[in-house]
């Protein structure tokens, strides 16, 4: 009897808290909507965009008017930065179903390549205000090895392996790394950030991967998939610098995971090898026959 009415309690809690989150993100776009609306309406009112950009005065007369009768929330800044966001977004389009809160700290971005990338970003990894200021504090943008000519704002794109790879990448680490076991167990304890470091689309499938060519056993260090590319990454880890044995046994570990682990419909597996030069972490991409070799840091989790 009693488990009869927590099913029922529990559906109710369930359709409410669905409820909830529809409702935040239906006031949401109104909220960027409107802000939109403002803002067209103010560079309407100032007679086109390239005026807009520097008649203030009407600004400043109605931020007095409406702070008034509404408060700061529509003060000269906000005022100037609905004006902004009109001009940087003439169609609303996709930035509707992005937050005010990560709007407005994209809008400063004078870059537009750079301001289209963080929110692209936000849209694919929907990345809370914290990451987003992570993101831009970590210049991830210009840590791009791919960086392309124009950036354009949509929903989905098809990526090289390279596109969203950041050099250096920064790998987050809780104590001094002296072996490539705490190097592992490193970067399992911070697996998030460390994909949002090669890009877009990682899983895991495991760590110590047992493989076999028949006769022996093999253990990958990483194996990560990547739906985006619709491919398997191996990765191995050395804490020394890297030798050409490094290259034929990752080269090896690949072969093995498209004979045995592949499907038809997935591409070839990709190869990545993170070494240590001197005092500086290097990540070999291994595609096909070369290795592309990028630096990355450790960074201390504070």
């Amino acid at each position: 009897m009693e488990e009869k009415y927590y099913v029922e309690i529990e559906h109710l809690v369930k359709r409410n808290e669905i409820n909830k989150k529809a409702r935040r993100l239906e006031e949401n776009n109104d909220i960027v909507t409107t802000y939109w609306t403002i803002g067209k309406l103010i560079v309407e009112a100032q007679g086109g965009s390239k005026r807009a950009k520097y008649g203030n005065e009407l600004i400043k007369k109605w931020s007095i008017k409406l702070t008034k009768m509404y408060g700061k929330g529509y003060d000269y800044t906000n005022l100037s930065r609905f004006r902004q966001f009109y001009i940087c977004f003439p169609i609303l389009g996709t930035v509707s179903q992005i937050s005010w809160s990560i709007i407005y700290i994209l809008l400063p971005i004078k870059d537009k390549n750079e301001m289209n990338y963080y929110l692209n970003l936000c849209i694919k990894n929907n990345l809370s205000v914290r990451e987003l200021r992570r993101e831009i504090k970590s210049n991830s943008y210009e840590r791009l090895i791919d960086k392309p000519e124009k950036v354009e704002i949509i929903p989905f794109q098809t990526y090289s392996i390279t596109n969203d790879m950041k050099n250096p990448i920064i790998i987050e680490v809780n104590q001094e790394i002296k072996t490539e076991q705490e190097l592992e167990i490193n970067i399992l304890a911070n697996l998030d950030s460390f994909f949002k470091q090669l890009g877009n689309g990682f899983t895991y499938v495991g760590h110590q991967y047992k493989i076999s060519n028949g006769k022996n056993n093999y253990y990958i260090d990483l194996l990560l998939f990547n739906y985006e590319f619709n491919a398997f990454i191996v990765i191995e880890l050395k804490l020394r610098n890297l030798k050409k044995e490094d290259k034929a046994q990752i080269k090896f570990y690949m072969e093995l995971v498209d004979k045995q682990i592949k499907k038809p419909f997935h591409n070839k597996t990709i190869g990545i090898i993170i070494s240590k030069e001197s005092d500086q972490f290097v990540i070999n991409f291994v595609r096909e026959e070369d290795i592309i070799p990028l630096s990355y840091q450790l960074e201390k989790v504070k």
